[in-house]
């Protein structure tokens, strides 16, 4: 018999303080899409206060005997898949508690309708500024975070298509602001080529911070580049209402009859093309020894970097020595030391990280 259900919503964390704030806004947005009689806390893998324990901990001295989890991250890769999934698990153990694990907000219809709020408020300010542009000879480029995980980066592909056909775009590309390829800026440049006037650049992030300023940063220096084509940045996804929602049918629906899928193309557990070796892979965390550390860590600060002139390149990432390469504020590759994680099959690919350096 469940006495009381309290719901764990767990964040990423991140060296920008805005980001970390976006999410409790977030966070504390979501307690009236939810039963009233739930108890709701959150916490973060990691550079952020409070831990994701520390959010458990407040359930249970609040006499929750039942956590719905979710974790706060738009598609599955590997912090959704085994960084979080262990913090929980440990936690579960440890104090015979009952925890529950819900699906990322991955591809959703409402997802989708959030992000076309986005671009739609983004066009009707570029035809108010430079005048009318039909969407037929408009280009959107949606950009997405980038993983080692090519399930997570074709997930951003199918949301794209989505928006694309939905909405009606000339043409659309897909670009990723780290890790993977395309990257931001050669990701434009092939734009460019294509003839449109006008190209709508939107980030398909939840909230702001180093990679934001990162994707706007490209574009301005794109828009320097190419000065006949008008670049147009939408804003990240946020607290828009229909996100909102899709994070409360992530917590309700787990109280549901059926869990609902959302590992048929994962590479833990199938073969993906590039991936075979990763198959049935052990599931753990690489993030213990930065949990909590805050984002006033020593050299973990974006505001106080000295290394690149106007935003946050990523170049530093690239010639870092590996063991204090996570001093750095990097794309939070910081794992790449710890040897159970195999290297990335496409990281030297010319359109990714290795983009950013300079020629």
């Amino acid at each position: 018999m469940v006495n009381k259900i309290g719901v764990m919503i767990c964040g990423h964390g991140s060296r920008s303080q805005s980001a970390v704030d976006e999410f409790a806004t977030l966070a504390e947005k979501l307690p009236p899409y939810l039963p009233p009689e739930w108890d709701m806390e959150y916490g973060y893998l990691e550079f952020a206060n409070p831990l994701i324990r520390d959010g458990l901990d407040r359930l249970r001295k609040n006499d929750c005997d039942k956590i719905l989890a979710v974790p706060g991250m738009l598609f599955a890769a590997m912090h959704s898949k085994n960084d979080i999934p262990t913090v929980l698990n440990t936690y579960a153990a440890k104090h015979n508690i009952d925890v529950n694990y819900g699906r990322e907000l991955g591809v959703d219809p409402k997802m989708v309708a959030a992000a076309a709020g986005r671009i739609q408020d983004a066009v009707d300010v570029a035809n108010l500024e430079y005048g009318e542009m039909a969407l037929h000879d408009t280009a959107l480029v949606v950009i997405g975070r980038g993983a080692s995980d090519p399930d997570a980066n074709s997930n951003v592909s199918k949301v794209a298509r989505m928006l694309w056909e939905g909405m009606g775009f000339g043409w659309c590309e897909v670009g990723y602001s780290g890790v993977t390829f395309p990257l931001v800026e050669p990701c434009l440049d092939h734009v460019s080529k294509l003839g449109y006037k006008r190209v709508i650049v939107f980030p398909y992030f939840l909230f702001s911070g180093i990679l934001i300023d990162r994707i706007y940063g490209f574009t301005d220096k794109c828009a320097e580049k190419y000065l006949n084509i008008q670049f147009v940045k939408a804003g990240y996804l946020g607290d828009h209402p229909k996100v909102l929602e899709t994070f409360a049918e992530r917590i309700t629906e787990q109280v549901g009859e059926v869990p609902p899928p959302n590992c048929a193309l994962c590479k833990y557990r199938t073969q993906v093309l590039g991936f075979e070796s990763e198959v049935g892979s052990v599931q753990e965390s690489h993030h213990h020894h930065v949990e909590g550390q805050g984002a006033s860590a020593p050299g973990s600060n974006v505001e106080d970097c000295k290394l690149c002139d106007t935003f946050c390149t990523g170049e530093c990432r690239l010639d870092m020595n590996h063991h204090h390469h996570h001093h750095h504020h990097d794309d939070h590759g910081h794992h790449h030391h710890d040897h159970s994680h195999p290297e990335y099959p496409q990281a030297k690919h010319p359109l990714g990280p290795e983009s950013a350096r300079k020629k």
